[in-house]
Formats: C-alpha cells, sequence, structure tokens
C-alpha cells in the first residue's frame, strides 16, 4: 500500500500564486490611489495657502494707507505705498533733530510697538497740535535710529531726523513710522509668477531694489482680468471702478483678486491638471480725508 505524500500539488501552487499576484495588485492600486489623493489634496491646500497669504498681506497694508499723500502707483498688477512699520511716543528732545523714545513696555503700557527697526530709509511722522495751523503730522526723513545699550524707560531708543522738528511737537506726542515699498506680480528665474515686494527710497522719484519673494506661485500676467494671477481693481466712493491711470485721491475700496496654480501637475482620469484656488477680498481704505 503505497503512502500517501504531504504537500501541495503544482496545481495547487499556481492558483495560490495567481490569488497572491491578484490580491498584491488591489493593495497596491488602493495605496497608488490614495498617494494620488493626498498629493492632489496637498497641492490644492498649497495653493489656497499661498491664496491666503497673498490677500491677508496685502489688505493690512492697504486698509491703513492715506490717499492724500502714501499712495504712489495703482496699477492692475502692482502697487506702490507708505506702510506703518510702527509707533511710539515722544519721551523726551535731546535737540532740535534727535528724540528719545521710550521702551516696548514701560510702566506696564505698550509705548513702543515696531514690527522692525526703522532705518535711514524710511520716514517719521510727529502728531503736531498747533493754536494757528491746528492738528496735523509733520513728516521728516530718518537719518539714524539705534537703541541704547541700556535701555532705560527713557530713552531706550534714539532717533535722529534730518530737519529740524517743529516747536509745536512736544514730549508724549505720538511718532509713526512709515516705509515705502510696491507690491507686484513679477516672474522668477525658475519661471513661476510670484507676489514679490521691492523696498523703494523713501522721497523724491520712485528708485526700488531687488524684488523679495512673499507668496507663490500664481497664475502669470495677463491683461485679461478673469485669468491674471494678481489684480488690483480701484473704486471711488460710488462704487465706480477707477480704469485709466485713477488719482489716489478718488480712491475708496481696493480690490485684490489673487489665482494661485500648484507648481506639481496631478494625474485626475488620465487627464494631468495643475491644482490651484482663487479669492477676492475688497479692502477700504479708512484715511480718506485729505
Amino acid at each position: 500500500m503505497r503512502r500517501s505524500r504531504r504537500g501541495f500539488s503544482l496545481l495547487e501552487l499556481v492558483v495560490v500564486l495567481a490569488l497572491l499576484g491578484v490580491v498584491g495588485a488591489t493593495i497596491a492600486s488602493l495605496l497608488l490611489r490614495q498617494q494620488r489623493f493626498y498629493r492632489s489634496a496637498s497641492e490644492l491646500l498649497y495653493a489656497r495657502e499661498g491664496v491666503r497669504d497673498a490677500l491677508e498681506v496685502l489688505a493690512a497694508d492697504i486698509r491703513g494707507i492715506t490717499v492724500a499723500d502714501t499712495v504712489r502707483l495703482l496699477a492692475d498688477s502692482a502697487i506702490e505705498m507708505f506702510s506703518a512699520i510702527g509707533s511710539s511716543v515722544v519721551c523726551n528732545r535731546t535737540s532740535d533733530t534727535e528724540f528719545g523714545l521710550p521702551r516696548s513696555s514701560a510702566s506696564g503700557n505698550t509705548l513702543t510697538s515696531l514690527l522692525t527697526e526703522p532705518d535711514s530709509g524710511d520716514l517719521a511722522l510727529f502728531y503736531r497740535d498747533s493754536a494757528t495751523s491746528g492738528a496735523n503730522w509733520e513728516r521728516h526723513r530718518i537719518t539714524g535710529f539705534s537703541a541704547r545699550a541700556t535701555p532705560a524707560a527713557c530713552p531706550a531708543f534714539q532717533l535722529t531726523l534730518a530737519t529740524t522738528l517743529s516747536s509745536d511737537v512736544r514730549t508724549g506726542a505720538p511718532v509713526r513710522f512709515i516705509r515705502r515699498g510696491r507690491y507686484s506680480l513679477y516672474r522668477a528665474a525658475d519661471d513661476e509668477w510670484y507676489l514679490g515686494y521691492r523696498r523703494c527710497n523713501a522721497l523724491g522719484p520712485t528708485v526700488c531694489g531687488s524684488i523679495q519673494p512673499l507668496s507663490g506661485p500664481y497664475r502669470g500676467y495677463s491683461t485679461n482680468r478673469e485669468a491674471t494671477g494678481l489684480l488690483f481693481e480701484y473704486f471711488d466712493a460710488h462704487g465706480e471702478r477707477l480704469i485709466t491711470a485713477p488719482s489716489p485721491l478718488e480712491l475708496a475700496r481696493v480690490d485684490v483678486t489673487a489665482r494661485a496654480e500648484s507648481r506639481h501637475r496631478i494625474l485626475i482620469e488620465q487627464t494631468a491638471i495643475a491644482p490651484g484656488d482663487s479669492a477676492t477680498v475688497s479692502v477700504a481704505i479708512r484715511n480718506r480725508a485729505p
């Protein structure tokens, strides 16, 4: 009597290997689909972050401009203006051109707040309350700004001006610091389009430095309002669009539209697409009085 052998027959091994192949292929396909899904979601979030970053930065600076004297350029893909970079109060006067400012926190109060330290390319605005000319802001170019090595309550910072300050500016007067810059859509060396910022000279004809990217990439520039990557639209107090060389004095609202596009393409239903997003924000100008 022959004893039966334990093991698998060739046919059984072929069937098992075929089933394992089918199961493995199914798992690989599911993993590949999941990878594509997460990649597409990541690219879409990247595009949305770019749109949000652009609108937040631009809205904050545009909202605080003064149309009478801080707007320098209004274009469909660029805007040049003075932006606030800090504020303080005069705590003492060393001379007609030198002043002391308190430290950021003195006596429990925030008296000096600086996004970045002012320098010789910036302007200082002093609040002047005169019995003869009334209350207004007096503008001076900064030639020096330094922090004391051992800051006391006052002065913690030393501010030097290029011109003599009026005697109507007294101790305790508010001071604002502003910087001239230009936001624009530009094409970088990698052939992508970004929102960039150039710092410009404070006074005189516009001379700007090299551009620095802030966010992006966006769609490329186009004269088509419905397709361009970054669009500035200007409106007056009646809601009418200002089209040809708008005057800053007419400006009451700025609409900013950003259209971002991912730098990587993804495959959806055998079609390669670049995930993107767009949004528009309307910014009302606060300081419209001359």
